[in-house]
């Protein structure tokens, strides 16, 4: 379908309407961000840690080379600026908020169940020992042999949670998301390969799988957490987009599904009013059919009528 009606459906003009459109899925989003926060809030399962185990768990305890702080911007602040950028270009509402949506799904939802399953599992991190023992003198069960930390609560708490990598499927949700968004607007499976295109698309991804990297640099996760992490942010990524976007090879994948349906029931209001005009011409063209029907009636009674008195008056 060529690109129709561009310019036409601004923030001013239909932003309101759109938003309105999508209220429960805005509720839904902040339901998301209060689990989000009880999910961080509540303890780790702490599974049995034993002295034997503490020989893989003795890396040096570091700074992260890309901060906390740091993972809203590359997953969500990033990609936001990209969608705005296109909303200047094409001033459509309806990509603008679709975007938006899918992208604070992506990343919500992954989010979500990441630190379920942290919590869930409570593996613990390649630098557990230091967090654990921070003097560096181990104190274990005198039976079981598991660990007795001594080391702050709050560290302890965090080095429960290596599985999955947070860092690593929050860049890919964000970042991934952004990869099919631009494979669409710019139209990399147009079949006139362009392979700067796809450079371009591949972009946001690299990015992502270097945070992924810095977190086994970092010795904060093992290699099977970032892989999970990657896996699981692109696999929610793909499946966000896909409810919001046609697939970037579809001739229709440079907007959402929500233009589309705007433009379907655009037509189909049209018609109905064509339909409902016509009708009326119709009604109005029986109506003075039938006028003249009931007028020429009219003159073959009175026509009728004259010949039955000139009858009569002969006969008298």
């Amino acid at each position: 379908m060529p690109e129709i009606q561009l310019g036409a459906h601004t923030i001013k003009s239909h932003g309101v309407q759109v938003a309105r459109f999508h209220m429960h899925d805005w509720l839904i989003l902040l339901m998301l961000v209060v689990i989000e926060i009880i999910l961080n809030i509540i303890e780790p399962f702490h599974r049995f840690v034993g002295e034997e185990m503490m020989t893989d768990l003795k890396y040096p305890l570091q700074d992260n080379t890309v901060p906390f702080w740091a993972v809203p911007m590359i997953a969500i602040i990033l990609p936001s600026i990209v969608i705005i950028v296109f909303y200047f270009i094409r001033h459509d509402v309806y990509d603008l908020h679709q975007a938006i949506l899918g992208l604070l799904f992506s990343v919500l939802v992954t989010g979500v169940i990441t630190d379920a399953i942290k919590d869930a599992v409570g593996r613990p991190r390649p630098d557990f020992f230091w967090r654990c023992f921070p003097d560096g003198k181990g104190v274990f069960h005198p039976v079981t042999r598991n660990v007795q930390c001594t080391g702050l609560k709050s560290v302890i708490k965090e080095g429960h949670k290596s599985f999955p990598s947070g860092h690593t499927s929050w860049s890919f949700a964000g970042l991934g998301f952004l990869a099919w968004y631009l494979s669409g607007k710019i139209r990399v499976f147009d079949r006139r390969g362009h392979v700067a295109k796809l450079c371009i698309t591949f972009l946001p991804l690299l990015v992502a799988a270097l945070v992924g990297i810095s977190r086994v640099d970092d010795y904060w996760h093992h290699w099977e957490d970032v892989f999970t992490g990657g896996l699981l942010g692109m696999t929610i990524a793909s499946f966000c987009y896909l409810q919001f976007f046609p697939p970037p090879y579809h001739v229709d994948g440079w907007a959402p599904h929500a233009y589309f349906n705007m433009l379907a029931d655009s037509r189909n209001g049209n018609q109905s009013s064509s339909t409902n005009a016509n009708a009326l011409t119709v009604r109005q063209s029986e109506f003075e059919s039938v006028s003249i029907r009931s007028a020429s009636d009219a003159n073959v009674r009175d026509s009728s009528s004259i010949l039955e008195d000139m009858e009569s008056g002969r006969r008298n």
